[in-house]
């Protein structure tokens, strides 16, 4: 490992001492106004808790035009069933394994922690031209603190964001967004004579909600939806309680429960039935999912259970509501429109369940938000859907892409990966903002990120590192 790769993880380090769950980003933001004044640099911050360090140019390069440098300081925060990390106040513990850099127990947060640290070390060890450093806020959920920025925060008219996750692909255009919340009204009775019995999926592999959505990856709430039919037909007999799965709009749910009542004497017949329905998920799941565990077990506590009518309603909205890739682009073979049946919860008085749909056309996203509205609607509930996030349209005439690639094939040999990503990258609101901003995405190989068998591998550092010290040597 060369000195910049580790001052690279040093800072990465440092960053992953401090939590920085989404929406929670005070104290990371802090740690950046206080980094820029040690170093003598000019900050701001706005209403939104974004960050802005502005860097005078190296010596000799004044008259160059500015650069942004672009991250998200918040992180999706995933962890194992057993892990005790509290995200509130834990840090991160980072574990090398050979080439490769993950936490013990939980997400590691490169995305898009690593793209900080590089940001940073930029602005102090390399000839660079006057950089703006922008750290964006809550962008896991929402995109918020991009939607936020403030225009005279910024003068610089070429971005360069560093949450992509390749390294040697530069990323030059990304789906739009739009989440919907659907609640289902529900009449629970406080108490209904029976067995009170937890059923639970776990040990999936989740992972992105964008670019793992076409991965054969199983999706907890999905599995969960579909257990329940399997025992709603065969036995008649239970009303659902308490039920959860998923916890990011962003993510793909990897466990989720329900909690059911069962008549005293049908407790054998629903035990048998609902092993033989485990046994028949588990059979066409395990090639892609092997870690699948799907358990019952009897709990103690009296839970309020829902009617035989709102059981139904409940099993029949999760089954029909659609996951996964809904529609492929033409020719490139990359998944064009999508939806993650994100996460799912019962209050007193409502089944809460939240979608949230991707799409790189806004007449696509029109279409699929509209689907999940009518299957919603059908069932009875209400349905809310967001306003959304715009995708950001790819520009191949784009001269910060020229550069690059010129850079690059110079520098390495071989010419660069060019692409879009089925995911939300700030650059479509920040482009909507900043008609004349020219923008571009890179970072270093990162995989699994949004669960937490993220893992960064660490070789790749090295050469974005080598690509951006020279790339900024070249912007004249």
């Amino acid at each position: 490992m060369n000195t910049q790769t580790a001052k690279i993880l040093d800072l990465f380090s440092r960053i992953n001492m401090i939590p920085r769950k989404s929406g929670q980003e005070k104290q990371i933001a802090d740690w950046l106004v206080s980094w820029s004044q040690k170093h003598g640099f000019n900050v701001k911050q706005d209403s939104a808790m974004n960050v802005y360090i502005y860097v005078p140019a190296s010596a000799g390069r004044e008259k160059a035009p500015i650069v942004i440098l672009q991250a998200h300081m918040d992180m999706v925060c995933e962890k194992t069933p057993e892990s005790a990390h509290d995200f509130r106040k834990d840090p991160v513990k980072p574990v090398t394994s050979g080439d490769w850099l993950c936490a013990e127990t939980t997400s590691l947060g490169a995305d898009n922690g690593i793209g900080m640290a590089f940001a940073l070390a930029m602005a102090t060890d390399v000839s660079h031209p006057p950089l703006e450093l922008l750290f964006t806020a809550d962008e896991e959920t929402g995109l918020w603190g991009a939607k936020s920025i403030v225009r005279k925060n910024l003068a610089g008219r070429i971005l360069i964001n560093l949450d992509s996750e390749e390294e040697g692909v530069f990323t030059i255009g990304c789906a739009g967004g739009r989440d919907t919340n659907i609640t289902l009204p529900l009449s629970r009775k406080k108490l209904i004579p029976g067995k009170c019995f937890k059923m639970a999926i776990d040990g999936l592999r989740g992972g992105h909600s964008g670019i793992d959505i076409h991965k054969q990856r199983e999706n907890a709430i999905v599995l969960l939806a579909r257990l329940l039919r399997y025992l709603e037909v065969e036995t008649r007999i239970m009303h659902l309680g308490d039920m959860a799965g998923g916890s990011a709009h962003n993510a793909i749910p990897r466990s989720a429960y329900a909690v059911a009542v069962v008549p005293n004497k049908q407790q054998s017949t629903f035990r048998k039935v609902f092993f033989k329905a485990a046994a028949n998920l588990k059979q066409i799941t395990g090639v892609y999912e092997p870690g699948l565990k799907i358990s019952l077990a009897p709990i103690k506590e009296k839970v309020p259970a829902c009617s035989s009518e709102d059981t139904v309603k409940i099993i029949r909205l999760l089954n029909a509501l659609p996951h996964g890739a809904a529609k492929m682009t033409a020719n490139s073979g990359l998944v064009e429109t999508s939806n993650n049946l994100a996460t799912l919860s019962i209050d007193m008085d409502n089944l809460n369940v939240l979608s949230s749909q991707r799409s790189f056309t806004a007449v696509q996203l029109d279409w699929i938000t509209g689907r999940i509205e009518s299957v919603a609607a059908l069932a009875g509930a209400r349905y809310v859907s967001g306003e959304g996030y715009p995708g950001w349209q790819p520009n191949l005439s784009s001269k910060i892409l020229k550069l690059c690639k010129h850079v690059y094939t110079r520098k390495f040999g071989k010419e660069p990966r060019v692409e879009a990503v089925h995911a939300g990258l700030e650059c479509g609101i920040i482009g909507a903002k900043f008609r004349d901003m020219d923008m571009i995405s890179m970072g270093p190989t990162i995989k699994n990120p949004h669960c937490p068998q993220e893992r960064l591998f660490l070789p790749s550092l090295s050469g974005v590192w080598d690509f951006l010290a020279e790339l900024m040597k070249e912007i004249q």
